[in-house]
């Protein structure tokens, strides 16, 4: 058991590493062809460029469980809204509190758990309640969602009884394994139940009865094993499990699939529903899955830019921008640094020619598979390369202490060319963190970057200085 009483253990890094070799499934591929056994998995989505970020949001939650090794220590506040006001709230410092069944507290225990995550600590007991209570949560990746719904799930079985029992919706077939996989991790001890995987190519024979007690998959196939095959008797479900609910609704007919899904469930199966981010679309969607909700927020912090110098180059062209950054190279020894481009033509181009000049360069580019990008973020985070080329969508979550620097070769801009402030604050906000101060360096290029840069300025009334030599003095300490 791991003594980090947050960390988990190997094994479960060693699952994730075994599954990468069952999910070499090309992104591409997947746009294109519809779910098997699923109904109207979205006949023009793959023609949008809304559906490449769409992918991009699927991919990235899966990316942060293949380079999480450990849960994020957050100091983030839990803000609890319950269905009945007046009824006691009650949390957990341990997992002995929850009475579990002793082979699923081993199972907790094996897999590096030592003591309830902030989440865990008010969602378990609200899971695992008599009668149960439905749940709506926001969690973001490595708070522990995943390993409290599969204890929720697990603690609910009858293993006596030969059919399914827990429905769990994830919205691909990558993060379905994944999830799979605490499933069997936490269920080592608990051999009689036995778990099935509702997804893409698991063909079963027609007028068969699933015995597993547990059936996790993508919501066109278990729609599909509910209401065609009739693998699955959904009025027998005792509890339902909704995953990702934020990627599940930016994928066209997903949405409509897992409400139908749910249509079909008793009024006394728990419904279960995690989503790391609650905008609009997304509350409406959890309100028509999960009734009479209890609800679990965990506030994030806010990111500051108080800790972070930032600057800006003037150039003319990119040519004259990549000279600038070799400049900057040639003027201060930096640690790590992470590099902003707006596309991945010019992302490719610059991780080019900056290996020319001698740098140690990781690219992450959107055509790489989602285990490509976890082994280049493993190697930059081992400090095997010093500079990581990047555009936004592959980096986010992505935490590297020792990154220094983050450089703007390009200023963020949303589809209409207005500033996009909030990608600037998540791409600046990689330096600054854990104490430490920061460094970002914008390149502007023409008058029309340099609008940009001052409404990024106004938006954040923060001063973004120009750089000169006079400041060398003062970057070369925080970059190094």
């Amino acid at each position: 058991m791991a003594t980090d009483s947050w960390a988990l253990a190997v094994d479960e890094q060693e699952a994730a590493a075994e599954s990468i070799s069952t999910l070499q499934l090309n992104e591409k591929e997947d746009k294109q062809k519809p779910e098997e056994n699923g109904e109207e998995a979205g006949g023009d989505a793959d023609k949008t460029d809304d559906n490449d970020d769409n992918e991009d949001r699927a991919a990235q939650s899966l990316l942060n469980k293949l380079i999480r090794s450990n849960l994020v220590n957050t100091t983030n506040q839990v803000e609890v809204l319950q269905r009945d006001p007046n009824s006691p709230l009650y949390s957990v410092k341990s997992f002995e509190e929850l009475r579990l069944k002793p082979q699923l507290l081993q199972g907790v225990y094996a897999m590096g758990f030592n003591r309830p995550s902030k989440i865990q600590e008010t969602a378990l007991p609200m899971m695992l309640a008599e009668p149960p209570q439905n749940l709506i949560a926001q969690s973001q990746s490595g708070t522990g969602k995943t390993a409290a719904f599969v204890l929720a799930m697990l603690s609910h079985v009858d293993p006596a009884n030969k059919w399914p029992q827990c429905l769990c919706v994830s919205p691909t077939y990558e993060l379905a394994l994944q999830t799979g996989k605490v499933i069997e991790q936490m269920g080592k001890f608990y051999p009689e139940v036995k778990l099935m995987y509702a997804i893409r190519g698991n063909k079963l024979e027609r007028g068969m009865k699933l015995q597993e007690q547990i059936v996790i998959g993508t919501p066109g196939t278990v729609l599909d094993w509910c209401q065609k095959l009739r693998f699955i008797d959904p009025k027998k479900i005792k509890v339902f499990v909704l995953d990702e609910a934020d990627v599940m609704i930016a994928t066209q007919g997903h949405q409509d699939q897992s409400i139908r899904i749910q249509r079909m469930l008793p009024k006394t199966c728990q419904m279960l529903l995690f989503s790391a981010t609650f905008e609009e679309s997304v509350w409406n969607f959890a309100k028509r899955i999960v009734p009479d909700p209890n609800i679990i927020k965990l506030k994030r912090e806010e990111e500051t830019l108080d800790t972070i110098k930032q600057y800006y180059v003037n150039c003319n062209s990119r040519e004259e921008k990549f000279q600038a950054l070799c400049n900057i190279y040639g003027a201060i020894t930096i640690a790590q640094a992470m590099i902003f481009c707006h596309t991945r033509k010019t992302a490719a181009w610059l991780a080019g020619e900056l290996s020319k000049e001698g740098h140690q360069v990781a690219l992450l580019s959107g055509e790489m598979v989602v285990e490509q990008r976890a082994a280049v973020i493993d190697r930059f985070r081992q400090g095997k390369e010093k500079v990581l080329v990047t555009t936004n969508v592959c980096a986010r979550g992505i935490d590297v202490e020792q990154v220094s620097v983050v450089i703007n070769f390009d200023l963020p801009v949303d589809k209409d060319g207005n500033p996009d402030n909030e990608t600037y604050l998540h791409r600046i906000g990689r330096t600054g963190r854990f104490g430490k101060r920061g460094l970002a360096i914008n390149m502007v290029d023409s008058k029309a970057s340099m609008n940009i840069l001052n409404r990024i300025q106004e938006h954040f009334n923060k001063k973004i200085e120009k750089l000169d030599t006079d400041d060398l003095d003062e970057i070369e300490k925080i970059a190094n």
